[in-house]
């Protein structure tokens, strides 16, 4: 891997630490000001919320400027929703301002994947960059977890500054306040990131104009036989996953009587798993070979549905891990697919950007749906029942579709797997 590789590992894996560790801290802050399950459960799509909205703008800003540069202002967009958080403001607004720099980061730390390194290396750049982000989701929600737990929060909130009153006096507060460093750390980071040979693409004077564009992109992609499989592949993935985040911690709080610290542990298991089949996939997988994931994620779906059985914390541990580990091997050849057969069609941060608007989009209506039927009284494993049977049966069809395209358009297909077997474009 080229230098500059690794100081994008270094930058997303700050960023992800606090995002993650940000998500605990404010589910714990909802709790303890009494709010609602259901504001607790909306977090996740108030978090997608700028994906959606400026998905025709992001990507575009993405390749008008250098991606380092955008990283560390989305960066410092978080900062200031953590600020946000941290001074008043309703939890779910300033999430959403997070929500916000994120949208705006992703392009950027995707879309320079495809700048730097030759599509022979994206599945192995992926199950890199993709093992980190899991890493960071473990050690995060562990993290965000224990600055709230008996041990630290009481030695944080005993630091103060002389002569100034902070308003910290929550354990969630002051956990909050370590997620500002985190940022700044991976701010830091962004500004070491090299400027690749990549042309810049300037904003058009009309921006209106960027969304007649991006959802010209978004059609290119939905109609290409491979980015259309791959597209639907890990849009129903991050949206099942993003929102599995929150049900797991419902989950372990009603079936183990777990508290947030204890069941965020849990969390991070599956994210182990995740990380472990990410890596393998990395180094087994091929760009060519990417559908042949398929089936994983009909078992992926099968095993979400037996969580509801599960009481024992011995059998739960290895079962998330194993669930984790097959979303993991699905979803890095996939998405490596993806990025390959966007930047061919459309250029690196139009294609994350429509990548990341129908990914965000899946996680805003599944997350949506989630908190209004917790409102109207679905328990935690009736949520995991629903959201089990709807990856086994899409995987399904998404299985179906890849076979119908070999056979009814074989040809095509072939010319794209050779393009995928090849670093030229």
């Amino acid at each position: 891997m080229k230098k500059g590789f690794y100081t994008i590992m270094a930058a997303q894996f700050c960023s992800s630490l606090a995002d993650n560790a940000l998500f605990v801290a404010a589910v714990e802050l909802l709790k303890t000001s009494g709010a609602q399950e259901w504001q607790r459960a909306a977090l996740v799509p108030m978090f997608a919320l700028f994906y959606v909205v400026l998905a025709p703008f992001v990507g575009a800003f993405a390749d008008a400027y250098p991606k380092g540069k955008v990283m560390f202002v989305s960066n410092t967009i978080k900062v200031v929703g953590c600020l946000m958080m941290l001074f008043g403001t309703h939890p779910l607004i300033a999430y959403a301002m997070v929500g916000l720099g994120a949208a705006a980061y992703s392009p950027a730390k995707y879309g320079i994947l495809t700048e730097l390194l030759p599509p022979s290396q994206l599945v192995k750049a992926n199950g890199w960059i993709e093992g980190l982000t899991i890493t960071s989701i473990i050690l995060g929600v562990v993290l965000g977890g224990q600055l709230m737990g008996a041990h630290i929060a009481p030695q944080l909130l005993a630091l103060d500054l002389p002569f100034v009153d902070t308003g910290i006096d929550t354990p969630a507060e002051a956990a909050i306040a370590c997620m500002v460093f985190l940022y700044i750390a991976a701010a830091m980071f962004n500004l070491r990131i090299p400027r690749t040979e990549a042309a810049l693409q300037p904003l058009p004077a009309n921006p209106l104009s960027l969304t007649t564009d991006f959802w010209l992109c978004n059609q290119r992609l939905w109609r290409d036989k491979l980015g259309q499989i791959s597209l639907a592949t890990t849009t129903l993935f991050w949206g099942v996953s993003g929102n599995l985040r929150y049900i797991v911690l419902a989950w372990a709080g009603v079936a183990l009587g777990y508290s947030t610290t204890q069941a965020s542990s849990l969390v991070g298991v599956v994210a182990i798993g995740t990380a472990v089949g990410a890596v393998m996939a990395s180094i087994w997988m091929r760009l060519d070979w990417a559908t042949r994931v398929i089936p994983l994620g009909v078992a992926m779906g099968v095993l979400v549905i037996f969580m509801n059985a599960i009481r024992d914390l011995h059998v739960a541990i290895p079962f998330l891990v194993l669930l984790g580990g097959l979303g993991g091997f699905l979803v890095v050849p996939m998405n490596a697919l993806l990025q390959h057969r966007g930047h061919n069609l459309m250029g690196a941060g139009r294609s994350i950007a429509v990548q990341n608007f129908n990914e965000q989009a899946c996680i805003l209506l599944l997350g949506a749906m989630y908190a209004g039927t917790t409102k109207a009284g679905l328990s935690a494993f009736g949520a995991i029942t629903a959201f089990g049977v709807v990856v086994a049966a899409v995987m399904a069809l998404i299985g179906w579709w890849h076979r119908r395209n070999v056979r009814m358009h074989r040809a095509e297909v072939e010319h794209l797997l050779d393009i995928a077997r090849s670093d030229g474009h």
